[in-house]
């Protein structure tokens, strides 16, 4: 008579490792929590102002203050221990949003509140990135990376489908006494579910900022392998640009405004699609590593069909298949992290991060330019594919190249 042998773990369902599902959950509602924010202050400030200007300078305040602290802030996270730095950024952010969200607050206090509370975000991703590594080790860290990017992705689809009706039905005061909920729920999740671990460089406390800051930048130059990989994450530059110009892209190609939020969605959803195949058990480091260049090149090809003047059904069909192909950034993203010494990794994400939220804003405002003198919003995103193939196929030689002094190669003590 057979006898059934011994359970198997589940060594592949990283939501059974407890500091992984509580990191994710944090991330998760937070995510959430910052789109709803996003479009409650773009909706008080329209409604206070009834000004376009202002109501993109607000939604441009959420994203740019992360250049600075990103340079400057991010080397909290060698400092201190990593969960002290998350939780205290993320209480930081609760007050800060939980005053943003009382009733009548004076606009150019609002905006302040907005800066100070968006300058903690950056040390509060640099901990974050730089303690999954230690957590899940690093034969599963590029797999939990995978499915942090994915709830992004849907984060964000959730945030464009549903952000607007939700404002409309709490209100932008109450939407944004929800977001300062989400930092509260965030300390407590990582305070009772993440391990208290001492600090990972102790004599990191000594070194000044600037010199900290060129430490990591001359560690990232030096290195042939990180360098290509990050420049290979700062082709996003190229990537976004479609999200800039939705909205004038609608109004050429004769979409209504409900196109905009669909095209706005179309490369999230695809870049989950991308994440999942290239997360498959068949598809192996080895693979993903080399296929990092050609992915790059490929995810800006869809974007040269622009210059044939697509109605707005195909440019989203373009805009996820480039999705699809950008998934190619998590896998980049993650190797670059294995490969920074872990006590020098908060400041040298946080590097990396601005770089590529610098190179995203300088893309995004080139683009308008380009479409103010030449008067099509279809012909610059072509063009801007165009150019970020080139790019992309000089990078994917480069990279091929530090492959072969060992790039896929991740030290095991990692």
């Amino acid at each position: 008579m057979a006898t059934n042998g011994p359970k198997k773990s589940r060594p592949d369902n990283l939501f059974h490792l407890g500091e992984f599902r509580t990191l994710w959950a944090a991330y998760a509602q937070s995510i959430l929590g910052d789109q709803l924010a996003r479009v409650a202050l773009s909706l008080l400030v329209f409604e206070r102002t009834d000004s376009p200007g202002w109501t993109a300078a607000t939604y441009a305040l959420t994203t740019l203050p992360a250049l600075l602290s990103g340079v400057l802030l991010s080397g909290l996270a060698d400092r201190f221990p990593r969960r002290t730095v998350m939780i205290s950024c993320d209480l930081t952010r609760m007050v800060l949003v939980g005053l943003m969200a009382l009733p009548g607050m004076p606009l150019p206090l609002l905006a302040g509140l907005l800066v100070l509370a968006q300058l903690a975000e950056a040390p509060f991703a640099a901990a974050q990135g730089a303690l999954l590594p230690t957590v899940l080790g690093v034969q599963r860290y590029e797999r939990g990376q995978r499915i942090m990017q994915i709830t992004h992705q849907a984060g964000q689809l959730v945030g464009f489908a549903g952000g607007g009706l939700l404002v409309a039905w709490l209100g932008s005061n109450r939407s944004l006494t929800v977001n300062a909920a989400t930092f509260l729920i965030s300390a407590a999740l990582v305070r009772f579910g993440v391990k208290a671990r001492p600090v990972a460089n102790a004599e990191a406390r000594t070194v000044k900022l600037g010199a900290q800051v060129r430490g990591a930048a001359a560690l990232i130059w030096s290195d042939r392998r990180l360098r290509s990989l990050l420049v290979l994450g700062w082709l996003a530059a190229f990537i976004v640009l479609p999200e800039g110009l939705a909205a004038p892209f609608a109004d050429e190609a004769g979409g209504g405004a409900y196109a905009v939020g669909l095209l706005l969605a179309s490369h999230p959803a695809g870049m989950v699609l991308g994440a999942a195949l290239l997360g498959r058990s068949g598809v192996g480091d080895g693979t993903r590593s080399r296929l990092l260049g050609p992915l790059a090149v490929a995810a800006n090809l869809p974007l040269v069909f622009y210059l044939l003047g697509p109605r707005t059904e195909v440019a989203m069909l373009l805009l996820f298949i480039a999705g699809v192909c950008s998934a190619y950034q998590i896998t980049a993203g993650a190797t670059f992290v294995l490969l920074t010494p872990a006590d020098r990794r908060g400041q040298a994400l946080g590097l990396a991060r601005s770089g590529m939220i610098a190179m995203q804003g300088i893309g995004v405002a080139a683009g308008g330019v380009v479409t103010e003198l030449t008067g099509s919003p279809a012909n610059t995103i072509g063009a801007s594919g165009l150019l970020g193939a080139v790019c992309a196929v000089l990078v994917a030689i480069a990279w091929a190249r530090a492959r072969g002094t060992g790039a896929e190669m991740i030290p095991k003590n990692a």
